[in-house]
């Protein structure tokens, strides 16, 4: 279970006074929220703060279509000491989201708290206000902003660290959002594989069965114009197959490629297989190795001394992330997605003792059934929320 501090179990008298962010310094607060909530947590791996300020700046172009407001929420030190920062939340307007779902929907992200109910009621409550304010009909969260982005709490599985890229939080805040008046809106599921070469040699079948289909595999390519060729050609596959995703929205081909060049440094070939068919891609397997083993000592920060215990610590890194598994529907049949399975797992052994693979929604019943047939077992879950505004 997420420890905390034992003071934050005992809330202060001191009222909670909530303010919406309107200066670079309260920025700067609301990055340090998440040290004081987790400065005992053994399993939380810091964020990069240059990450988050990033997503927040007025030059993301978020602002393009969608507006935010983030809060902070104080509460005075013993004693009478000098005000803390106890907890931060963004609200926020995605109008892609709006027209996606033609409903007035506005989001909730970036919620930090500590162990106060008084602290997360009144944070919420605040967001709530100014999503109300702009004519919004349904909160939901967490979403950052967007689903591609940080989003759910951690449900189940509060034993381990997350995993590059997966949400993580204490166990108090699903209580919180309960107490507060949210209801489930859907769950998701991470997976685990087991990384055992007898496994690996049952999916062999699948991939010559792909291959005498005329499919044929190859590593993602990371080199020059190749490199972009093959991010459009991810960019559209990815969006014809998740734009029904629960709460998606659709991103530009430009955002994605200069995300996939964010990413680009830590991609490792042999488990990122590419299926194509007549030159034309129709699948692929994205994995990336699990950087958060060197990131938790990173402490949230690519200073000089950040990037040389990155240097060192990822040389510890004995484990992956399995974000995407994915081929055209009319493939199927010719065994796509278990070759790229196999071929996956093929280029993790002696690399990676485990992955893990997610997270699934709950309603995604096709992708759940091949991830337990290849092996694959719950090992997380998480939970987004809902709740009316009128």
């Amino acid at each position: 279970m997420t420890q905390t501090n034992s003071a934050l179990h005992n809330p202060s008298v001191a009222p909670v006074q909530v303010v919406p962010i309107t200066t670079d310094a309260q920025w700067k607060e609301f990055l340090d929220v998440p040290s004081r909530v987790y400065q005992n947590d053994p399993n939380w791996v810091p964020p990069l703060r240059s990450s988050i300020a990033k997503q927040l700046a007025p030059t993301h172009p978020f602002r393009q279509y969608g507006e935010l407001q983030g809060f902070l929420a104080y509460r005075s030190g013993a004693n009478g000491g000098k005000e803390q920062a106890v907890g931060r939340v963004v609200a926020a307007v995605n109008q892609r989201l709006i027209e996606r779902e033609s409903q007035n929907v506005g989001l909730i992200g970036y919620f930090e708290c500590v162990d106060d109910f008084a602290v997360a009621d009144a944070l919420l409550s605040a967001a709530c206000d100014w999503l109300q304010q702009k004519g919004m009909t349904l909160a939901r969260g967490p979403i950052d902003l967007f689903t591609h982005n940080h989003c759910l709490f951690l449900a189940d599985g509060f034993d381990s660290p997350p995993t590059m890229m997966m949400p993580y939080n204490p166990s108090y805040y699903l209580q919180f959002m309960e107490q507060a008046g949210w209801h489930k809106a859907i769950d998701a599921y991470a997976y685990e594989w087991h990384i055992d070469p007898a496994f690996v040699a049952t999916f062999e079948k699948s991939y010559r069965i792909a291959c005498k289909s005329g499919v044929t595999f190859r590593p993602v390519h990371l080199k020059g114009e190749s490199f972009t060729e093959d991010c459009r050609s991810l960019y559209r596959l990815f969006s014809k197959m998740f734009a029904n995703n629960w709460s998606a929205t659709p991103r530009t081909e430009e955002d994605f490629v200069e995300e996939a060049k964010d990413l680009k440094t830590i991609v490792d070939p042999d488990i990122f297989p590419i299926a194509e068919y007549n030159g034309e891609m129709i699948g692929f397997f994205m994995a990336l190795p699990d950087y958060n083993i060197a990131l938790k000592h990173v402490n949230g920060k690519l200073d000089l001394v950040g990037i040389l215990k990155l240097l060192w610590y990822r040389r510890k890194i004995n484990q992956a992330r399995v974000l995407v598994i994915c081929s055209l529907p009319e493939f199927r049949r010719k065994m796509v997605s278990p070759a790229l399975i196999y071929l996956g797992m093929q280029g993790s052994l002696g690399k990676y003792d485990w992955a893990e693979l997610g997270y699934v929604y709950e309603t995604n019943e096709p992708s759940r059934k091949l991830i337990e047939a290849s092996g694959g077992t719950i090992h997380k879950t998480y939970r987004a929320y809902e709740k009316s505004l009128v």
